[in-house]
Order: C-alpha cells, then structure tokens, then sequence
C-alpha cells in the first residue's frame, strides 16, 4: 500500500476534502450520491456526510468511466457494481470497447471506399440517381430519422421528386450519409463535419484522409481511456466486495 492509499484507509473524508481531490464540486458528488452511483454513504454528528475508501474509489471509477465510456454506460456499471452484479457491469464495458473496434473498421473501410475512383456499388447494391431514403437507410445501415437530421442540420441535401415531393438520393449523398454515419462519433462539431463534406465534393483527399486519420487516433485514444476506466473499475468493485465481506 502506497502512502496515498494508507492515508485514504486511515481517514474519513468530508465532502470537501474529496471534492479537492477529485477536484470535482461537492455538489457533483451529492449528485453521484442521489443517482445511487455509490455505496450509501454514512452520516456522522450533525448528519454529516462521511465518505470511505470504498467511496473515494467509486468517485475515480465513475470519473474514469466518462472520459472513454458514454454517459448512460458509466452509469449503468455503476449501478451494477453497487448492486453487486459486477460480471454485468464488466460486460457492459465490454460491449463498449467491442462498439470502438466496430467504429474503427469501419472507419477503415470507408478510407479504402474513398480511395477508389468507382463508386457504382456499395453493400453488394447498385448506385443510382433516384434511391429513396428507405434505400440509402438501408445501404449505408442507418435508420432514416437519422438522415432527416443530418438534412435538417445542412450536412446533405437531398433532391425532391417534383410530383410526389419524395426525397431522391444519388450517389453523391450516399457517399456524405455514409461518410457522416462513420464519422459522427469522431468529429464532433458540425462546421468541421461541413468542412470534410466539401472537401470530399472537391476531391481534396488530402484533406479528407488527415481527418480519418485523426478520427482514428481518437479512437485509440478512447480505447485507452476504456481501460483505464477499466482499471479503476475493478479497483473500486474489489475494494467493494473486502468491504461487504468484512462486515457480513
């Protein structure tokens, strides 16, 4: 045991000793506290909340968790690990770094799509001019409300069946529908997202490929931030599971 860890094991911590350390606010933690994503925590004299090792570790797990998981995720480990259900909470992450290697392939694959100069076919299914949106939803394996918002927010622009008013798609926008589905995670503000479309319709690669390459170190990036929340995870549930067995 490190000197830091003694001094966590030998002490109770108030709210705003470990709101300095986590250099979080005391209100972020009393949040944690009411989403029950830490074991319940004593009160002492005057109701005053004390928190333990076992809290400590729960804060930097969570804290851990956010910066390489979704938010929904993250708390939903938490909430496992509380509960016990550890092996749940594990294959959750697990699902979350199975999604980033899924990401990364298909990043991957739409550089080497990019690369060729013919874009007739893509899935296994012939191009056209006049694709309705079910077809390019189904081609690119996206759902449809998702590429009413990509249109709603300028990043492609359908044609419109001048007789039924239907949206018509052809080669160009299934290229952009498919570039933004694999990039939508990565490149987070739409004026950057709009500034790759155009380099793509402009046939700058260069410009094109530096952005999937940065996509990709992102994902790595989050990958490595994963395990290390992962690392945290299991330090906090093993320090959890002493706890329980000491007191049981």
């Amino acid at each position: 045991m490190n000197e830091q860890e003694k001094d966590i094991a030998e002490a109770d911590w108030t709210p705003l000793q470990a709101s300095k350390r986590l250099n979080v606010s005391t209100t972020t933690l009393r949040r944690y506290e009411q989403l029950e994503l830490i074991p319940e925590v004593p009160r002492k004299g005057l109701n005053r909340r004390v928190y333990r090792e076992a809290h400590i570790r729960a804060f930097e797990a969570l804290r851990a968790l956010l910066k390489g998981c979704s938010v929904q995720i993250a708390y939903d480990v938490m909430k496992r690990i509380r509960s016990g259900d550890n092996v749940g909470a594990f294959w959750l992450i697990n699902e979350q770094q199975a999604a980033v290697q899924e990401e990364k392939r298909r990043v991957k694959e739409m550089m080497q799509l990019l690369a060729q100069a013919d874009f007739s076919r893509y899935n296994g299914r012939r191009i056209s001019e006049h694709m309705t949106i079910r077809d390019v939803a189904e081609m690119a394996g996206v759902k449809a409300s998702a590429i009413r918002h990509w249109e709603a927010e300028g990043l492609i622009s359908p044609a419109r069946d001048l007789q039924s008013g239907y949206r018509i798609f052809g080669a160009r926008e299934l290229r952009r529908i498919v570039v933004i589905s694999s990039l939508r995670r990565t490149v987070y503000f739409i004026e950057n997202m709009k500034k790759l479309l155009e380099d793509l319709d402009t046939h700058n690669l260069t410009a094109v490929e530096k952005s999937f390459r940065i996509a990709l170190e992102k994902l790595d990036r989050r990958l490595e931030l994963q395990y290390r929340g992962i690392a945290a995870v299991v330090n906090y549930a093993e320090m959890l599971e002493k706890e329980r067995h000491e007191t049981s």
